[in-house]
């Protein structure tokens, strides 16, 4: 069976942790050669060689702060020197609050002395949105701009959430930003199915990654996500990775402007 991504180009931001890594490595194992973005270079750079280590694809690096929009726009066309072509571009740079450090302990979101909209400055809203939804478009604007300028399709994949929409108390800057991303997603996908370029989203749940470890730490933190969560667990990275996959592949190929939701059911009903 040929791999689903088989020589395809991927490009990843958010590479070197959670849902980035776990899709780079799926992708990579498809089939794909990637060039990895994230703003941690040490972890970038090790993620990208233990990847190309344990596929045999090639593996790039490239330091990226998602709301620098030359620095956005010079990632694509790094891609496309590197490889001659951009296939896949996975928009899974993300923040849950403001000055938000990987794998942090953080006190619980429906605090309300600490994160309700009403204590929090404007400057947390503006982190937030500008990494979560501005740096998404950013992402989405320059791999279209590639994509059209290479004269082919392609699949641009947009990380959102959950939050999107079911609100959180205590994280309405994320919920909101979230949301934006979810309607992005519907405006390009309408903007860009001309040129053969399609565009989704994923909207996760409460997965197990770096940034729920202060969540999961937390026995409160563990009995809200529950309640919340009708399968009764926290998902994995692996899951949201193989949507990401689906999306990525000809699998997908009827798909635009959709989110899909791999959360264990919290948006039933």
């Amino acid at each position: 069976m040929d791999s689903k991504l088989k020589g395809q180009v991927a490009v990843i931001t958010g590479g070197a942790s959670g849902l980035g890594r776990a899709s780079a490595e799926r992708f990579a194992a498809e089939g794909a050669d990637l060039v990895l973005a994230d703003l941690n270079e040490r972890a970038g750079e090790e993620t990208a060689a233990a990847i190309a280590a344990e596929t045999g694809q090639q593996v790039e690096f490239f330091e990226l702060d998602v709301t620098d929009e030359e620095k956005t726009e010079a990632l694509m066309r790094h891609a496309v020197d590197a490889f001659g072509r951009l296939d896949v571009v996975l928009a899974a740079a993300g923040v849950s609050s403001a000055g938000y450090v990987s794998g942090q302990v953080t006190v619980r979101i429906d605090d309300p002395e600490t994160n309700y909209l009403v204590n929090k400055p404007p400057a947390d809203w503006r982190q937030v949105i500008d990494i979560n939804l501005t740096g998404v478009m950013l992402t989405a604007r320059a791999a279209a701009q590639a994509m059209i300028g290479l004269g082919s399709p392609g699949s641009i994949i947009n990380i959102a959430s959950v939050a999107g929409r079911v609100p959180l108390a205590g994280a309405a800057e994320y919920s909101v930003s979230k949301a934006g991303v979810i309607m992005l997603t519907q405006v390009l996908g309408r903007e860009l199915a001309d040129h053969g370029i399609r565009v989704n989203a994923i909207g996760p749940g409460f997965i197990e990654t770096p940034m729920t470890a202060g969540v999961r730490q937390d026995p409160e933190g563990v009995e809200m996500v529950m309640a919340m969560t009708p399968m009764q667990r926290f998902g994995q990275p692996s899951e949201v990775a193989s949507t990401a996959l689906f999306l990525a592949s000809n699998e997908s190929s009827y798909f635009t402007g959709q989110t899909l939701y791999p959360n264990g059911g919290i948006n039933v009903g």
